[in-house]
């Protein structure tokens, strides 16, 4: 008898991607534990790891639009943080710490500019670092960041049953560091980031499941991005690629070793336009 290999994957559409040049990218402050003034970046290769990143997402065929950095924004580079958009709107993001205050007005500017339906935030909500679409859902992670009470704001705006979750590991400060949906019945996570009421919402969510170990979660190896098929993740997270790529998925490996000095991977970097 035959010995079945793992599932097909496909992927559902072609997505178009925003990203923001890191060209005043640094860590001039630190607000998470991943930084540290200590351990300065080197501008030259978080630039060229950014253009690796976004020739990825060309590669496979999917679209990148750019909006232009602004100086003073170091962490304008972080374009999932600037929105959560889904079916032509966008809800704009308020950042909680001041340094970050003025990246959520860039962002809508851009949002507007370009046609979008463009929704003020209530209160303080971190883009796509904290909120996830997940086909037929959305999964709402808070406890660091995103106030839990922005839910209410997300429910309202986009229609879609949304699954709260809460972060307890300061290092995994948003969601996208410790979850990435991989497509709507499956997703990998680390599980010592949540509470157990949480990791229980998440089972109940996703038919599989797959567990990052602490190596892993630690190189910041969730903060992906997935299109159905092709999983483009942080190249250092190699035990992680392996349990991917075993449950039918192409694994696309980028070092952004320049953007985990502030706390960012692929993921951190790419705003999708649903």
């Amino acid at each position: 008898m035959a010995i079945a290999g793992p599932p097909h994957r496909e992927s559902t559409h072609l997505r178009t991607y925003l990203m923001c040049s890191p060209d005043y990218f640094t860590v001039e402050y630190a607000i998470n534990p991943w930084m540290s003034l200590d351990h300065p970046v080197n501008l030259d290769l978080a630039t060229q790891q950014w253009k690796q990143l976004k020739a990825a997402y060309i590669g496979i065929g999917h679209t990148v639009l750019t909006i232009d950095p602004e100086p003073g924004l170091p962490d304008m580079a972080f374009a999932a943080n600037g929105a959560t958009v889904i079916g032509g709107t966008a809800l704009g993001a308020r950042f909680k710490h001041p340094e970050r205050h003025l990246e959520g007005a860039a962002y809508m500017d851009w949002f507007r500019d370009h046609g979008y339906k463009v929704i003020d935030p209530d209160c303080v909500n971190e883009g796509e670092g904290d909120i996830i679409f997940a086909g037929g859902a959305i999964i709402f992670g808070h406890g660091f960041r995103t106030e839990a009470v922005a839910l209410h704001q997300v429910e309202a705006v986009f229609g879609l049953p949304v699954i709260s979750v809460r972060l307890v590991d300061p290092r995994f400060y948003h969601l996208d560091t410790a979850l990435i949906v991989l497509d709507e019945h499956t997703a990998a996570y680390y599980p010592a980031a949540f509470d157990e009421e949480s990791r229980q919402a998440l089972a109940a969510h996703f038919a599989e499941l797959i567990e990052a170990d602490d190596d892993d979660a630690e190189t910041l190896g969730l903060n992906g991005v997935s299109d159905g098929k092709h999983v483009v993740m942080p190249a250092q997270a190699k035990g992680l690629a392996d349990k991917i790529r075993a449950a039918g998925f192409e694994v696309v490996p980028v070092d952004l070793s320049e953007f985990m000095k502030s706390g960012g991977g692929p993921k951190c970097c790419t705003l999708e336009l649903r």
